[in-house]
This record gives C-alpha cells, structure tokens and sequence, in this order.
C-alpha cells in the first residue's frame, strides 16, 4: 500500500482508526490483520542480510526506491502480532521519500496507546523494526 498525504496525516489516520477499535482485543486483531494484508515476502530475502535483530521473533525487512523516489518497503515475520507491527511501519512509509522517513519518529504511537499494551519485549522489536527502516532510507537517500 502506498499512502497519500502527509506523514503526519498517515500517523493521525492510524490514531483514529485505533481509537475507533475500543478495547485491545479488537486493537490486537486489527493488527494481526494489517500482518495478513501484507504482500508475500520473496525466500531469497530471507537472508540474515535482511533480518531485523532485536526482535524476539524472525522479521525480515528490505527496502529500495521506486521510479517516483519513494521507498518500497518488504516485509515479513514469522509471528503474528509481529508481522501486523512491521506491517503497521510498512503502511505508515511505504512509498514515502526517504528524507521524509528519515526524519520520523514513533511519537504517534502515544496516541494509539501500543507501547503500553505490548511486552518489553515487543517494544524493543518495534523499536528495531524502525531503526532498521530509518538505515534504509539513510541509505536509499545517499
């Protein structure tokens, strides 16, 4: 998927979709279905040169520009709530100019109210997830 509009514009859309979900059941399997909505992931990526570390679970990340500038991000992982968290981050910068992903944070995830909901653990994966993104694009935008 690729957004339109600003970032900014893309982290309060996920807010309010959030917010519109109620309790953390329905949150959970909002984002257990973002992970099922992501494209295949091709085998040969599954290269420890594109593993996310820092992550409890296996999660698989590449990034590279389409014709336009923007990044396209791939991604996969092989646990649920995971792979519907990268999925979440690929929503959010697929498409966007690396310059633009460079300079994001995950301070909209306050609004969506995850970092408090999910294990330590989880937090640092996301956290891994991110930074690894933000590589790619320093590096797409050289």
């Amino acid at each position: 998927m690729i957004m339109t509009g600003t970032l900014a514009d893309a982290e309060q859309q996920l807010v309010d979709d959030f917010s519109m979900l109620g309790d953390w059941n329905s949150r959970y399997e909002y984002i257990i279905e973002m992970g099922k909505e992501l494209p295949a992931f091709p085998d040969e990526l599954r290269t420890e040169a594109h593993e996310v570390y820092g992550c409890q679970s296996q999660v698989w990340l590449e990034a590279s520009l389409n014709g336009g500038g923007g990044m396209v991000l791939q991604a996969d992982s092989n646990a649920l709530i995971t792979k519907g968290l990268v999925a979440l981050l690929v929503h959010l910068y697929n498409g966007r100019r690396p310059e633009e992903v460079q300079r994001a944070t995950l301070d909209f995830m306050r609004g969506i109210g995850l970092a408090s909901h999910l294990t330590p653990s989880r937090v640092n994966g996301l956290q891994a997830m991110f930074k690894k993104i933000q590589e790619h694009a320093a590096r797409l935008a050289a």
